[in-house]
């Protein structure tokens, strides 16, 4: 059986990775947008990447408009200074939502119309050149053929693909991430496990994926409760740098599974952070699917050590979805009504959820079928 593996072109990771990166980075064109949220340019992270333009004399503008999870309108808005300042690549600095802002402006400056109308559509074509320096630990976005947009009149997280998403250079350092919060830094650390686990025990996963998406969860288990509790600790933030990388790798080549395909209306209707829509769902769907999958958590239980090689699969497999609950409580993941949702609403939503989830088509990539009732009984389980 044979596979395909697609990856950036070029990737920077560690320590010094940007000033490694300098010359990729300014050789891209002669002016770039820079994509970003407010919070990045006020902590200087910015500024960190216009000094290494301006040492080349490579023109730049910032777009800071991305203030929350990424919308067409906030695409739409991007367009328009692209076309103002006539610029020629992209660069994005800040978590999931600059990055994914980026690719969509990349897809709307090469091809013209709305992101809305590319729902349900492979991306194809030339996009401009793209660099992805991401500031969180998780979502993986700067290694993946995907982008996450919310048409704000449909109320739908549409999820886009294609080859030319993939940004053509990443620049993983671990520097930008010293200043996340707990808060984001768990919620988007396990987003990184939900990517791990879920391209390990997805139907396509693959050896190579396999080996990444190992790696990524084993340093997830060792290292994200050390950044979560000690956000200055340095190596622990590498590692996690790394892990989200290899995260996103694997993913990008195995694809999610259920849990992101319910993450993502829980995220469009109630506005809650993907990372932790993520969080809430990881533990109850792995309870519900792992049996037709156990040999692969059993492997993931193996790998972090709370079963060995004399632990049979089932029983295994149950360890490590305890260590997930564990992991998820240990970070204070909220429940959906702990978060502020309203018990009715999000009864009365799950219809439309469990459609909107089963539409992705992420579901279908879990190794125990799904129907539109184990869906909707999991969205419940999330209430009991």
């Amino acid at each position: 059986m044979s596979y395909g593996f697609i990856m950036p072109k070029q990737i920077f990771y560690g320590e010094g990775a940007l000033e490694q990166a300098a010359s990729s980075v300014t050789g891209c064109g002669n002016r770039a947008l820079i994509v970003t949220d407010p919070v990045m340019v006020k902590l200087q992270n910015v500024k960190a990447v216009t000094e290494i333009l301006e040492k080349d004399g490579v023109g730049y503008v910032i777009f800071d408009g991305v203030t929350g999870e990424p919308t067409d309108k906030m695409v739409e808005a991007g367009k328009k200074i692209w076309d103002s300042e006539k610029c020629d690549f992209l660069i994005a600095v800040g978590g999931g939502s600059p990055i994914d802002t980026m690719k969509a402006i990349g897809v709307v400056a090469a091809w013209g119309g709305s992101i809305n109308d590319w729902y349900g559509k492979e991306i194809m074509g030339e996009l401009p050149p793209m660099i992805a320096v991401p500031t969180t630990s998780g979502t993986g976005s700067e290694a993946t053929q995907f982008t996450i947009i919310t048409n704000t009149e449909a109320d739908i997280k549409m999820l886009l693909k294609g080859r030319n998403l993939m940004p053509d250079i990443a620049v993983d350092d671990p520097r930008f991430t010293m200043t996340a919060p707990p808060a984001i830094t768990a919620a988007t650390g396990l987003d990184a496990l939900c990517h791990a686990a879920e391209a390990y025990t997805s139907r396509k996963a693959q050896p190579m994926t396999d080996t990444l998406a190992v790696s990524a969860v084993k340093r997830i288990f060792r290292y994200l409760p050390v950044c979560y509790s000690q956000g200055e600790e340095r190596e622990a933030r590498m590692q996690m740098s790394l892990a989200a990388l290899e995260a996103g790798i694997a993913f990008n080549n195995a694809s999610v599974t259920v849990i992101h395909g319910m993450s993502r209306p829980i995220g469009a209707l109630f506005h809650v952070p993907h990372g932790v829509s993520n969080a809430m769902l990881l533990p109850g769907c792995f309870e519900y699917v792992y049996r037709e999958a156990a040999d692969r958590f059993a492997d993931l239980g193996r790998a972090i050590g709370v079963a060995d090689k004399e632990t049979g699969d089932m029983e295994a497999a149950e360890r490590f979805i305890r260590a997930c609950r564990e992991l998820c409580r240990s970070c204070h993941i909220p429940t959906p009504e702990e978060y502020g949702i309203e018990r009715e609403k999000f009864m009365a939503m799950i219809p439309k959820m469990t459609e909107d989830a089963l539409a992705s088509g992420s579901p279908a990539n879990t190794r125990k079928p799904l129907s539109k009732e184990d869906i909707a009984g999991i969205y419940r389980s999330l209430l009991a």
